[in-house]
């Protein structure tokens, strides 16, 4: 034990020393001076080590260098910007502008585990749009001189055409280390959500393979965007979302969204009326009538399950009707006019006998006179609200979604519909749930969380990430400028709404703010190794005072929190203690004051919160060692173990 106090670690978590440290303990004889012997480990596995032989698995051009982008840890750090936020003292939302790749690194330690459901829309590789830049060799550097927060000669994002020699490869070189990170993040029980198109379908599903481990794949949602077809008639434009789960066996046995709660509400209302007027059917529907006109829009999808007989609520399906040619031909006769209805242009989907079965049921609906074409009743009683592998929605209304809620014609190419996010995201992210998108484009995920809270009454939470990509448009120059916008924008039509209500008691006020974060250079000086001998100098009475001049309070703090693990969003209490302010964090477990210099008055008085950790800054101490050496022991003398310097 050192009579020096810890310092906090510098940059991000070491994503790979966790997992090696595990490996060692586990099969110590594996390892060879610190470093691991894969023969050593597959014989400590039983497996018969040979040479020479080929084996399944993916690979590319470029791949140990996307694999060792993980396990460089980024010097960056996220600095808050108030003016860009909403509600930035309360809200639990984050939007963060940056490049992913750095992001993800800084959240390892605040939000590992942390995490139910990622959703990411990445680029497509289309060889139309921009894709992530591979030549951010440097992480953090090439991407301060991108976004203009240093000077230095700039790049271009530019477009990834298949005349280029390594085209798929530059794609999954972006893709392989931000899954890799973004695994880290999800909780045992969480699952992943990835969009793509069939230029990269195929190549998708392999990587996630790798990443996640085939046994966890999900399942693959289809869902259709347009309606053009190619010449060959088959039609193409169809899009992908793979979900795989972090550990499939942690999965629910059932994923439940707002309808199933609707389907329950609206089966008591029918008991309770059927309690009330036995058997008048007819008094029961129109009371039951009324009561979802007064409560469409918690109702919706099911609201048009408004007819009732004796087995229950039912609606009129045309299930019984073939959906392509070829059906069964045959006559179905009308039970009151005796005439043969009229027949479903392709035919009946059920052969007669089957079709007979239902009429003896009281299962199929005629119309008043045979010149009508029957239903099937379809029972409230076994309506299964299911997460369909086709869903067929139509992107352009999704676009024009957001020209209303911008007042512009066009601003961003092909959102994402509200709803898809919104009904995936009701099946798996329950009330208090964590939702990340660190491919966040125009916002459509931050806009269905938000939604879903205000139907359902959750507080599910999300964290954004978007490159500020340039536009060409005067009011929005970065696409994270439209990724504002959007929240913005959504947020105060849902304020109205709910403003409208008549009974604004009847669920908690949704949270409809953002944090916003910017990421930035590391306010604490890095020490190069590669500095220059004439600079050696400056450099070591620059590091003197290791806080760059420009840091402010509130930037310090953040960082500081994310080197603690600590998330962006809790709440943080100024306090006087001493002659100095401290910052009291989750509920006072951690003590942060950034003080200079600091007296003993505030190091005695932050001793007596009994805190279990207590943070102040190196500059703090002027360079008194006693003074350093004397707290650390009077930190442990009150029974705090956890005292840090940075």
């Amino acid at each position: 034990m050192t009579d020096r106090p810890e310092k906090l670690p510098a940059g991000s978590a070491d994503v790979v020393a966790e997992r090696r440290e595990a490996l060692q303990a586990l099969f110590p004889e594996a390892f060879r001076e610190g470093r691991v012997d894969l023969d050593a480990l597959r014989r400590a596995l039983g497996d018969a080590v040979e040479t020479g032989r080929e084996r399944y698995g993916l690979g590319w051009a470029g791949k140990a260098d996307a694999v060792r982008a993980v396990q460089v840890p980024s010097k960056g750090t996220l600095v808050p910007d108030r003016a860009a936020s909403v509600d930035f003292d309360t809200t639990q939302n984050v939007l963060i502008e940056g490049d992913n790749l750095e992001v993800l690194k800084l959240l390892q330690r605040s939000y590992h585990g942390q995490v139910k459901l990622i959703y990411i829309d990445p680029p497509y590789n289309t060889g139309k749009e921009f894709i992530y830049p591979d030549n951010f060799r440097e992480g953090l550097d090439d991407y301060l001189r991108y976004s203009g927060q240093v000077d230095g000669e700039g790049f271009k994002l530019t477009s990834n055409t298949e005349t280029d020699g390594r085209y798929h490869s530059k794609w999954l070189s972006m893709m392989w280390p931000r899954l890799f990170l973004a695994r880290n993040l999800l909780r045992e029980d969480g699952v992943i959500f990835v969009s793509i198109a069939d230029h990269e379908v195929h190549n998708l599903r392999h990587v996630l393979d790798e990443v996640f481990g085939p046994e966890n794949f999900v399942g693959t949602v289809v869902w259709k965007g347009a309606t053009d077809n190619n010449p060959t008639q088959i039609a193409v434009e169809h899009e992908y979302i793979h979900c795989y789960a972090k550990q499939k066996q942690h999965l629910e046995t059932a994923w439940r969204s707002p309808v199933s709660d609707a389907k329950q509400t609206m089966l008591g209302w029918y008991r309770a009326l059927l309690a009330e007027h036995g058997s008048d059917v007819d008094r029961i529907q129109a009371e039951f009538r009324k009561l979802i006109r007064a409560n469409r829009e918690t109702l919706n999808p099911i609201t048009h399950y408004d007819r009732i007989d004796n087995r229950g609520p039912y609606t009129g399906s045309r299930k019984v009707h073939n959906p392509k040619p070829g059906g069964y031909e045959y006559d179905v006769l009308h039970p009151e006019t005796g005439g043969v209805c009229s027949r479903p242009a392709n035919g009946y989907r059920y052969p007669e006998p089957r079709m007979a079965a239902l009429v003896e049921e009281g299962r199929v609906l005629f119309g008043d006179d045979e010149t009508q074409i029957v239903q099937i009743k379809e029972y409230l009683v076994d309506y299964t609200d299911k997460c369909n592998s086709v869903v067929h929605l139509d992107s352009r209304a999704a676009a024009n979604e957001l020209a209303r809620q911008l007042g512009e014609r066009k601003v961003f190419t092909n959102p994402k519909p509200t709803d898809l996010l919104a009904r995936l995201f009701g099946f798996v992210a329950s009330s208090d749930d964590l939702v990340l998108d660190f491919f966040a484009g125009s916002g459509t995920t931050g806009d269905a969380v938000m939604r879903l809270n205000a139907e359902d009454g959750g507080n599910r939470r999300y964290i954004l990430v978007q490159l500020p990509e340039p536009t060409e448009h005067d009011d929005y120059p970065t696409i994270a400028d439209i990724t504002k916008a959007r929240l913005r924008a959504a947020g105060d039509a849902l304020r109205a709404a709910r403003e409208g209500q008549l009974d604004l008691d009847a669920k908690p006020a949704p949270d409809l703010g953002f944090k916003v974060f910017k990421l930035a250079a590391s306010n604490f000086q890095v020490w190069d190794g590669d500095v220059a001998d004439d600079a050696l100098g400056e450099t070591l009475q620059m590091f003197a005072d290791n806080v760059r001049p420009e840091a402010t309070d509130e930037a310090l703090l953040v960082e500081i929190m994310l080197r603690a693990g600590i998330a962006l969003t809790e709440p943080v209490e100024p306090v006087t203690l001493g002659d100095a302010t401290v910052y009291r964090i989750q509920q006072g477990h951690l003590l942060v004051c950034l003080a200079q210099p600091i007296t003993q008055a505030t190091l005695r008085a932050m001793m007596a919160e009994k805190p279990e950790m207590v943070v102040c800054l190196d500059r703090a101490f002027e360079g008194n060692d006693q003074l350093l050496t004397n707290t650390v022991l009077e930190m442990r003398s009150h029974g705090i173990q956890h005292f840090r310097t940075v």
